[in-house]
């Protein structure tokens, strides 16, 4: 491991200035996935920022009702928290389906947004990857490559994000709020995750040297009734082939408003703006939930091997968004 500077930070401002003050700084929250990358030689930072201790731990209602979630808040506290519950099921189910709960408890809010792929180009120093290695290639596209990206990718990268929480986030409309030099500023999450384009290896759109503070939740009624639904390849800890965040509000047999995301398909979590849409005023049946599926994964492009998440993905919709129709009429 390339040795690095350590510094705490214990307050946002003091962080801000020592991530301003070193481009190659990297901020340590859990430490679950960076620490990880350094023990590989994936990531080679100069210095640790330890925000641990910073005053960001909280979730806390919002005057309107929606829920602000502190980048330091573990996903252990965040699971059990009843305000999440009960707002916001499925991003109660998503953050117990994504770790143990050894990595729940020391993984962070911020941190988990910012985890890495786990393509195995990527975290293998001895192989070409453009993510690691701009303009090396991604020899993912010619070879391994059963659970990579079905939509949104690139001919320079097929890797998918591995977050199971951001799946949920993104379904429901959250907002990333960060802190610079230059003062606050705040990104939706569908905005968070840059394309992968030609440039890979720039994964998301925070200004350089900024720290994430937190993740705001605007308040949303369909929410209460949402579900998380992941597939893996075996039953215990590991991650998603496919998964999904729904939300549904099912009146009078008529979908009044949805909310769907797709997780391990893409290089960021996928809104399923296009599924949403067909959704939107049809009725709440197998055929609409289908077609909606069909409408949102008509834009995949699966390579050889990984085809199969097409119809997994389908039927996760159907599956899911029946199971909240029937729940919602009991």
């Amino acid at each position: 491991m390339k040795e690095f500077g350590y510094q705490r930070a214990f307050d946002v401002s003091g962080a801000v200035a020592l991530l301003d003050a070193d481009p190659d700084a990297r901020v340590l929250g859990g430490g679950t996935n960076l620490v990880d990358l350094m023990k590989t030689g994936v990531e080679r930072p100069a210095r640790l920022v330890d925000v641990r201790e910073l005053p960001l731990d909280k979730i806390e209602l919002t005057d309107d009702g929606g829920l602000r979630i502190g980048a330091t808040v573990t996903n252990s506290d965040l699971a059990v928290h009843p305000e999440v519950r009960r707002r916001y099921p499925a991003l109660t189910q998503a953050v117990l389906a994504g770790a143990s709960g050894q990595l729940r408890n020391m993984a962070t809010v911020g941190g988990n947004l910012l985890q890495r792929t786990r393509c195995g180009y990527f975290a293998d120093v001895t192989k070409p990857c453009n993510k690691r290695v701009p303009g090396s290639g991604c020899p993912a596209i010619e070879g391994e490559h059963h659970n990579h990206a079905i939509l949104g990718a690139s001919e320079h990268c097929v890797a998918t994000h591995p977050s199971d929480m951001g799946v949920a986030l993104t379904a429901f409309d959250a907002v990333v709020t960060y802190e610079t030099a230059d003062g606050p500023g705040e990104l939706p999450l569908t905005e968070f995750y840059l394309p992968v384009g030609d440039t890979p290896h720039l994964e998301t759109a925070l200004p350089p040297g900024a720290l994430i503070t937190g993740v705001t939740l605007p308040p949303a009624p369909v929410t209460v009734l949402s579900r998380y639904r992941k597939v893996r390849e075996r039953a215990s800890y590991a991650f998603a082939i496919g998964s999904i965040a729904a939300a549904l509000d099912v009146r009078d047999g008529v979908v009044r408003d949805v909310r769907l995301a797709f997780g391990a398909v893409a290089s960021r979590p996928w809104r399923a703006r296009a599924a949403e849409r067909v959704l939107t005023g049809a009725p709440a049946d197998a055929a609409t939930f289908a077609a909606a599926a069909d409408a949102e994964l008509a834009a995949a492009e699966p390579l050889p091997h990984n085809a199969y998440k097409v119809t997994l993905m389908r039927n996760l919709v159907v599956a899911v968004l029946t199971e909240l129709t029937e729940e919602s009429t009991r």
